[in-house]
């Protein structure tokens, strides 16, 4: 047996084990991920994040989820890593480049947030991707039985957003890992209930791919203030409310990209036997 150092961290309750591979390089099987991000017998988590060095960015963000899967993009994740880097050394100035599966993200600090240009959306149904051509916004989908209405969008990952008249009583648990799991998502898909308040505020609920409903979702959030402002609903800026707390979505349409605000913690550090 050998011991992995880690650092437990947070975005608004979505958590995080960081691991870091320019001090401890490691090879995260999907096994390995799973044991770290089982809440019983592991440490307990929603993804594992690898802090990796990179030839393109400052950094690369190597992202697992809590069954295993390795995904593309994490918002609440990137601005972990982003404070974790500067807490040891490894950010000088007021922003660094992140290398990802889904292209180089840029994370700027602003006091104790972090503010993340997360790219545009994209809304090309087969790059999001889902099994359709064209664009797949506010149209009917009907899964498990039940009809919705729903927008694809990517923001490095996929995301099928739908509005509801409450949070409190959405069917996260029973509709969400239906969508996330049905044929018409080829890589599986985030899913996201929204209950709009007004033009610049909205409450979100996430079920997340592979990791099932979590506290907060950035990239969700991102995908939510898009959708919502390219439907007439809301305006930018837009605060999302998730049960973990707020973040601050920017977005001034076409091809521009979403600007994403809030912050992130560190909970405690250790050592895990593997």
């Amino acid at each position: 047996m050998t011991t992995l150092p880690f650092v437990k961290m947070h975005g608004l309750g979505n958590d995080f084990v960081v691991l870091d591979g320019f001090e401890h390089p490691v090879a995260v099987t999907p096994e390995l991920a799973r044991k770290i991000g089982d809440r019983r017998f592991g440490l307990g988590c929603d993804q594992i994040l690898v802090a990796a060095p990179s030839t393109t960015a400052d950094a690369r963000m190597i992202i697992y989820n809590q069954d295993g899967s390795e995904v593309e993009m994490c918002g609440n994740g990137i601005r972990c890593l982003a404070l974790y880097l500067r807490s040891r050394g490894r950010a000088a100035g007021p922003s660094l480049r992140v290398e990802t599966l889904s292209g180089v993200v840029t994370p700027a600090f602003v006091g104790d947030a972090v503010r993340v240009d997360m790219g545009p959306p994209i809304w090309d149904a087969r790059r999001v991707p889902v099994d359709a051509d064209g664009e797949v916004v506010d149209r009917p989908f009907t899964a498990g039985g039940v009809t919705v209405s729903i927008s694809c969008v990517s923001m490095g990952n996929p995301h099928a957003v739908q509005f509801v008249e409450s949070v409190a009583t959405a069917p996260v648990h029973t509709l969400g890992p239906v969508i996330e799991n049905h044929p018409f998502f080829p890589r599986r898909t985030n899913v996201e209930f929204v209950e709009l308040l007004d033009r610049h505020h909205v409450r979100m609920r996430v079920w997340e791919r592979g990791a099932g409903e979590t506290l907060a979702c950035g990239s969700g959030a991102c995908a939510v203030a898009a959708v919502a402002i390219r439907l007439g609903m809301a305006a930018s800026p837009v605060t999302v409310s998730l049960p973990g707390g707020d973040l601050v979505l920017e977005w001034d349409g076409g091809t521009s990209s979403v600007f994403m605000t809030g912050p992130g913690a560190e909970v405690f550090s250790g050592e895990l036997v593997v």
